[in-house]
């Protein structure tokens, strides 16, 4: 989701709200095309609506988002295999 304009303000409005919601189970500022990241968990999709209304289409900082719906699990990790540096 991108936001309207950017201002620290703003943004840390923003993810005070994202660390706060139930719904949203990751949440990542990002660089980019869009702002942030969101994965919001919800067990319909009237359900994953009335989030979209109240936390996303009625906040006014918010200038648009787009929606991916997971059909299927193919791998889920946060584990980054880091190597040391080589001694070259």
């Amino acid at each position: 989701m991108s936001l309207e304009r950017e201002s620290s303000e703003i943004i840390d409005r923003f993810k005070k709200a994202v660390k706060t919601s139930a719904q949203i189970v990751n949440g990542f500022y990002v660089t980019g095309e869009v702002d942030f990241v969101l994965y919001v968990t919800a067990r319909t999709m009237d359900d994953y609506k009335r989030f979209t209304r109240r936390f996303l289409e009625e906040n006014p900082v918010i200038k648009g988002f787009k929606t991916m719906v997971i059909m299927d699990r193919v791998k889920a990790s946060f584990a980054v295999p880091v190597e040391p540096p080589s001694e070259d």
